[in-house]
C-alpha cells in the first residue's frame, strides 16, 4: 500500500500532506487523540521516539480521526492545547471528514503506519507490548521498525496489531 494522500489542517494553522511530512528516509503516520487512555499511556514515548526518529530521516505526523461531538476532549482547541503542553515535535492534524481514517482502514487510537522514502507501507502496528500501563523493558517495536525502514527501505516481517480505543465515527 502507498501512503494515502491527504491535505489536513494542523493545530499550527498550516496544512499537511504525506509528502510535506515525510523525511528523507520515510514517514510515520500516527492516528491518536486526546481522550484515549491508551494514547495517554504512551504519549511521552511517542514524543521521545519521534524526536529520535527524525535523526534517522523519518518524518512524523499525528492525525486525530475522531468525531469530537461526543468527545469534546478531542476538539481542535483541545488538540492545540495538548500539542503546546506536550511540545509535539510533529504536526498534529484533524481529519474532520474522517475520510483519511477510512482510507487507511484505521480501527483504533493509537495506530501506527510506517512508510519508506517512496511512501510504501512497511509497518502497521503498535508502539510496543504496552497497553494502558507500560510493560517494563518492552521492546520498542515501532521505533525499531522505523529505524530498519530508514536503513533498508523495508520493515520487519513480524508485526503486531495496535490495541486501543475504537474510532469515534460520526453518526
Amino acid at each position: 500500500m502507498k501512503a494515502q494522500n491527504f491535505d489536513l489542517l494542523g493545530v499550527d494553522g498550516k496544512r499537511y500532506s504525506p509528502v510535506a511530512a515525510r523525511g528523507e528516509s520515510g514517514l510515520l503516520v500516527m492516528f491518536i487523540c486526546n481522550h484515549c487512555p491508551y494514547v495517554r499511556a504512551v504519549l511521552d514515548r511517542i514524543i521521545r521516539d519521534t524526536k529520535e526518529l527524525a535523526s534517522h530521516g523519518i518524518g512524523s505526523i499525528a492525525i486525530m480521526p475522531n468525531d469530537p461531538t461526543d468527545y469534546p476532549e478531542d476538539s481542535f482547541d483541545n488538540m492545540k492545547r495538548l500539542a503546546i503542553e506536550k511540545r509535539f515535535p510533529f504536526p498534529y492534524v484533524i481529519d474532520e471528514t474522517q475520510d483519511v481514517a477510512r482510507a487507511y482502514g484505521v480501527v483504533c487510537t493509537p495506530e501506527f503506519y510506517g512508510f519508506n522514502a517512496a511512501l510504501e507501507l512497511h509497518y502497521h502496528g503498535r508502539l510496543d507490548a504496552s497497553r494502558r500501563d507500560a510493560v517494563p523493558n518492552a521492546r520498542p517495536e515501532l521505533y525499531d521498525a522505523m529505524v530498519q525502514i530508514a536503513a533498508t527501505g523495508a520493515g520487519p516481517k513480524e508485526q503486531h496489531p495496535s490495541l486501543g480505543c475504537s474510532i469515534k465515527w460520526r453518526r
